[in-house]
């Protein structure tokens, strides 16, 4: 499984989805798309969306800090 979150590092639910895939040992790439223009336009691209976070997962684009999508996709049974 092939996980990549695009993000900025001022932005609160970027580190959202980043503790949260921390907390459950999901491996990630995070990729800064205020430092790399080329990947902020693959983002803009693949989601559509402007803003971030942005997370492909093997090609499935979830858009924010979706838990209940996150969940669903990482196959985590979060007990909360």
């Amino acid at each position: 499984m092939i996980v990549t979150v695009y993000s900025t590092p001022t932005c609160p639910f970027c580190k959202q989805v980043k503790a949260y895939l921390k907390e459950h040992n999901i491996a990630f790439t995070d990729i800064d798309v205020m430092s790399d223009q080329e990947k902020a336009r693959e983002m803009i691209q693949k989601s559509g969306q402007m803003g971030v976070p942005v997370i492909d997962i093997d090609g499935e684009i979830v858009i924010g800090f979706d838990q209940k999508r996150l969940s669903e996709l990482l196959k985590i049974a979060d007990l909360k």
